[in-house]
């Protein structure tokens, strides 16, 4: 199922295998870790995480975060391990303690709390799901096994599309219309892949070259614990490969797809038959729940173009080992232990680097959450998030925008009308806090304490329903694309609204025990991040209702693009890692919702506190502690494979390049620090969009 909302979120959270699924912190991930009872403290400025030997004008980020770093190594069953990552740990550990409860057989358990405590159960119950093997599949396989007509592959596709967890070919479901976003229409687009992009299949180095190769060993490990004998397993991998690969080269790169015209083809569903006639596009959408679809978004031509080539020169033989391949490492995070460790040594250790697969407390408080999040997070939010809580973050969001407002009326490079335009757009943003208007009803969600599997695949089902039934219906401006326990925020530029789930509005990261700074310069600058996005190098281009459209005069456009390469040309010159540069143009609209969320926060919190006596506090100034304050959030460590990733598939940069990059573009930084020319933190020339 794909949809093409793009949210543009401020941090990736915790981290989770691409094809999977407070107390000593050295203990998290460890035997030792417990349920919490309730959500631990920790400050919102840490002055144990910095390292004040680092000059803060030579390295800002070390200087903030340098103690950070030497007291938090990465736990063993984690790729990285940041501030964002620990408080998303403690939020989980207190939703195993919620759900520890919820799984206790009661007579007075509600049906949300029989839903989410039932599926914990089911997911704790690994007795249960190793005797089990791989029988939750076995029907399907065998299906999948006995195909013996081209025509029988197709019917399989769309089967599969309909009721399973994987990859076939292509992805497809509902979208909000670029160009109409009051309605719901069919869109079709690429995917089909086991590796995390596209590029894992292009390039030529010798990383890549062994990556694939471990990819091939991995593919012929679970077909081998299907029964498959080597010589099968060796034709079947490779014909995996071989079609994945064809696949990936016909996908645009993450680059083009930044760019929401290159994504936006509407068609008649009689052109896309054409294009593709070997698949019953109509038969597939009716069977998904699409009935009487006309026309369509088909957002990369030229990869349905190339499905139709896979379907139709391919052996029979090879479009079944992809298919059954797919089917089972999809499975695979739900089956016995042996499919597991083979799905978690290549996805998690072999790409990510992590050497231990996490306990089953946080894979099944995960799976709860991905699956029953709203459902999860009424249970949250009734613990942790107050009504003051919300009031405080709202009360902050409407300051910053009104900071917003006032810099848009001051730019000297934006005519008049385009900012016009600009301050509709801004007055028609909608702020969510915490959590959904509505919560999502789950009462025709099947939820079993002893079928694990059957459990995934009826939330599976049930997402699929929910999204494909959205067509024909109003869009609902009110639903959320991410649950309340997650530790993260964004942006919808089609919904035009940011997102600030409960579970970022926590200590460190919102902390009322804390003056004004250092919430202003965490929680603050996240609020201004988001709200930069509505203007970044992809939200620019939707207006005020959440359409594609171009409300900017040829000049303003012109320097916007001026100022926007003025930081691709700073970023594009930090490492990543290795000897690999961040890729820019990736992640060039986070670097400038990273700087003008900055700003905006900073103005925010001199308007805030203009006219009070603020003194210095542990010898730091306000100011001082504003930036700070903003710097911990980034405090990080990553496991080198886990940066390799990161660079090629995440529009987020590094942590110290996001902290660096903003303040030595900030002369209010400068000052406060008296960081002269010519010193690190001191860019030249200095970049500013908004």
């Amino acid at each position: 199922m794909i949809s093409l909302n793009r949210l543009k979120a401020v941090v990736l959270g915790a981290s989770v295998a691409v094809g999977a699924a407070c107390p000593a912190w050295s203990q998290v991930g460890a035997d030792a870790a417990k349920p919490l009872t309730e959500m631990p403290y920790s400050p919102s400025l840490d002055l144990t995480s910095m390292d004040k030997s680092v000059d803060p004008c030579t390295d800002f980020y070390k200087y903030s975060c340098g103690g950070w770093m030497k007291n938090n190594p990465i736990p063993a069953d984690q790729s990285t391990w940041s501030v964002y990552g620990k408080l998303t740990n403690e939020n989980q550990q207190f939703l195993w303690g919620i759900l520890t409860e919820d799984a206790k057989p009661s007579a007075t358990r509600t049906p949300v709390q029989q839903k989410v405590g039932d599926y914990f159960a089911a997911c704790m119950a690994t007795d249960a799901i190793d005797k089990a093997g791989d029988d939750p599949v076995r029907v399907t396989i065998a299906r999948l096994q006995g195909l013996r007509t081209r025509e029988e592959i197709d019917a399989q596709i769309a089967q599969l599309h309909r009721g399973q967890m994987g990859t076939f070919f292509f992805n497809a479901g509902t979208e909000q219309d670029a160009a109409d976003s009051s309605t719901i229409i069919v869109g079709v687009g690429g995917g089909g892949l086991g590796l995390p992009d596209r590029d894992y299949y292009t390039k030529t180095d010798a990383k890549s070259v062994k990556l694939r190769a471990q990819y091939v060993t991995y593919i012929k490990k679970v077909l081998e614990l299907l029964g498959e004998n080597a010589d099968q397993q060796n034709a079947d991998a490779a014909a995996t490969l071989r079609i994945e690969t064809d696949l990936a080269e016909a996908q645009l790169t993450r680059v083009e797809r930044r760019d929401p015209h290159a994504i936006y083809h509407m068609m008649t569903l009689a052109q896309l038959q054409a294009m593709a006639p070997a698949i019953d596009w109509k038969n597939y959408f009716q069977l998904q729940g699409a009935r009487n679809v006309e026309s369509l978004n088909v957002s990369q031509p030229k990869f349905v173009q190339a499905v139709q080539t896979e379907l139709t020169t391919e052996p029979l033989a090879a479009l079944k080992a992809y298919l059954i391949f797919h089917e089972i490492t999809a499975a695979a995070p739900y089956l016995a232990k042996p499919y597991r460790d083979a799905n978690f040594d290549f996805y998690s250790t072999t790409l990510r680097g992590v050497p231990q697969m996490p306990p089953r407390w946080k894979t099944c408080t995960r799976a709860v959450d991905r699956n029953l999040g709203e459902a999860l997070g009424q249970e949250f939010v009734a613990r942790t998030f107050s009504a003051d809580m919300k009031a405080k973050t709202q009360l902050m969001t409407e300051q910053i925008e009104q900071a917003m407002q006032a810099e848009i009326q001051g730019l000297t490079w934006m005519s008049p009308a385009t900012k016009q335009e600009a301050l509709r757009k801004l007055h028609a943003i909608k702020n969510k806090i915490g959590y959904p208007e509505t919560w999502r009803d789950y009462s025709s969600l099947t939820v079993k304490p002893d079928d694990y599997y059957g459990n995934s695949l009826r939330a599976e089902e049930f997402e699929n329903y929910r999204q494909w039934h959205k067509l024909g219906k109003p869009v609902d401006r009110n639903e959320w694309g991410m649950t309340p326990p997650t530790v993260n925020a964004y942006f919808d530029p089609q919904m035009n609204d940011i997102n600030f789930p409960a579970g970022v509005l926590q200590p460190p990261l919102y902390d009322p025990k804390m003056d004004d700074a250092p919430n202003y310069g965490n929680t603050g600058a996240t609020i201004g991040h988001e709200l930069t996005h509505a203007f970044d190098d992809e939200g620019r281009q939707f207006d005020a209702e959440g359409n594609l459209k171009d409300w900017w005069t040829a000049a303003d456009a012109k320097g916007f693009e001026d100022r926007i390469n003025c930081q691709r040309n700073q970023y594009a010159q930090y490492i990543a890692v290795d000897d690999i540069h961040i890729n820019s143009k990736l992640t060039s609209g986070e670097d400038v919702a990273d700087l003008g969320g900055t700003l905006l926060a900073y103005i925010a919190w001199k308007k805030e506190t203009a006219g009070m006596k603020l003194g210095s506090v542990d010898g730091f100034t306000p100011d001082q502690r504003f930036f700070v304050g903003m710097a911990q959030w980034a405090c990080e460590n990553a496991r080198p494979e886990d940066l390799r990733l990161h660079a090629a598939t995440d529009e987020h940069s590094p942590g110290f390049a996001r902290i660096n990059g903003i303040v030595s573009n900030m002369p209010q930084f400068q000052k406060a620090f008296s960081c002269k020319v010519g010193q690190p933190m001191v860019h030249t020339p200095s970049c500013k969009v908004w």
